[in-house]
This record gives C-alpha cells, sequence and structure tokens, in this order.
C-alpha cells in the first residue's frame, strides 16, 4: 500500500468510531433511558396511591419509596426532594387535563363552541370536589403559586397552548372582536376561569334577588364570551 492510498483510508476513516460501537452504545443508552423511565414511574404511582389513599399531600418520601419497592438512594438519583415530585404529577395531571380539554372542543365543528366548550369542562375540572380527592389541585397549586409561579407557568403551558389555539381559531373565523391577542386573552381566560372555580365553583355566591348559589360554567363562559366575542 502506498503512502497516499494509507492517507486516503485515514482520512476516509477519519475520527469517527467505529458503526458497531456507535450502535452498541445507543443501545445501552436506549436500555439505560428506558430503566431509568420505569424507575420515575413507579415513584409516580407510587406517590399516586399514597395521596389516593390518604386524600392529602401530606406525606413523606419514605412513604413513597416503601410503595414503590425501591430505595432511597434510586430515589434520589431522580428527584431533588418531595416537591419536584409533587411538581411532576401536577404536571402529569394537568397533561392529563389539557388532553382530555382538547378531545372534547375538537369534536365542535363551530371555533366558538370548541372554546365554550374548553372554558365550561376546564371550570368544572377545576373546581374543588370533596368526593374527588384532588389534594395536587387543592392543597398543592395553591401554595405552588405563591412560592414557585415560574414553575406554575412551566406546568401550565400545554393547557394555555391549547386555549390559545382554539381562540385564534374563533379569531381567525371572524368571530371574536378585532384587534385581539390570542395568546394574551388566552392567558387571562384560563387564569380566570380557573380561580373562580377554585375560590367560587363549589361556594355559594350571593344573588341579587334571589338563594346564594355557586358559580355555574355557563356563567363563567357567558362571562368571558361578552368580553371577546363581536356584538351585533
Amino acid at each position: 500500500m502506498t503512502e497516499n492510498m494509507v492517507d486516503v483510508v485515514t482520512n476516509s476513516l477519519g475520527e469517527e468510531e467505529p458503526t458497531w460501537r456507535q450502535r452498541a452504545v445507543e443501545r445501552s443508552t436506549r436500555a439505560a433511558k428506558l430503566r431509568a423511565e420505569q424507575r420515575v414511574q413507579r415513584f409516580l404511582d407510587a406517590a399516586q396511591a399514597v395521596i389516593t389513599d390518604k386524600g392529602t399531600t401530606d406525606f413523606t418520601v419514605q412513604e413513597v419509596v416503601e410503595r414503590s419497592s425501591q430505595s432511597l438512594r434510586s430515589f434520589y438519583q431522580h428527584f431533588d426532594g418531595k416537591h419536584e415530585l409533587l411538581l411532576a404529577l401536577f404536571e402529569d395531571a394537568l397533561r392529563r387535563t389539557t388532553v382530555q380539554i382538547a378531545a372534547a372542543a375538537g369534536a365542535k365543528t363551530d371555533p366558538v363552541d370548541a372554546l365554550r366548550t374548553a372554558v365550561e369542562l376546564l371550570f368544572e375540572l377545576s373546581r374543588p370536589d370533596p368526593g374527588a380527592q384532588r389534594p395536587l389541585f387543592s392543597e398543592f397549586a395553591p401554595r405552588l403559586m405563591l412560592s414557585h409561579p415560574a414553575e406554575v407557568s412551566r406546568a401550565h403551558a400545554p393547557l394555555l397552548d391549547l386555549l390559545t389555539a382554539l381562540t385564534a381559531a374563533a379569531s381567525a373565523d371572524g368571530q371574536l372582536r378585532p384587534g385581539l391577542q390570542p395568546r394574551r386573552i388566552a392567558a387571562l381566560t384560563m387564569e380566570t376561569v380557573m380561580f373562580t372555580a377554585q375560590t367560587s365553583g363549589a361556594e355559594p355566591v350571593a344573588v341579587d334577588g334571589g338563594a346564594a348559589r355557586p358559580v355555574s360554567a355557563g356563567e363563567v363562559w357567558d362571562f368571558i364570551a361578552h368580553g371577546i366575542t363581536k356584538t351585533d
């Protein structure tokens, strides 16, 4: 083999690892990632089971570790502590809620009907319900909003994206007042709906000339719709 041929072969090979080695490393990495995801899910499932049994987020990391049949060392390899575990559960719950709302809204052909469906369902899912036992929303979320607002914002991002898309569709269809900014309207809508649901969705509110009763999903939509939809 001449010197030129050696140079050609050397340049062709470069500094890349052999393909078989790359495949072996990728396979090993995929397997390690899968095992880590399975361990994390076992901790999440265990924590959710403990919350369901106790009806509160007042539990210890040790209870979750024992319920998951894993080690404390493994827990802290994946979570900084109880707060991060609860945040993961909260984000998962919000994502499931978003998927549920998207499916319901997607069944509507009219953009405003889709937005109304999303608003009313979000209200119903956000209301305190002693029978449903949703301590992640009734206990953890209010504390999180005060102590870690940035984390709350990130957790709500998928829901905000959905409401933004629904608002933009209604706007593009010419059914909203001109000049509205869909994402800002979506953010105001989300915060109004969830706050009202959590503070007035279960407790009676005084009504002029009638008996006090809880705020309804229809009332919330009526309030929002008159602020953003066109009036003839």
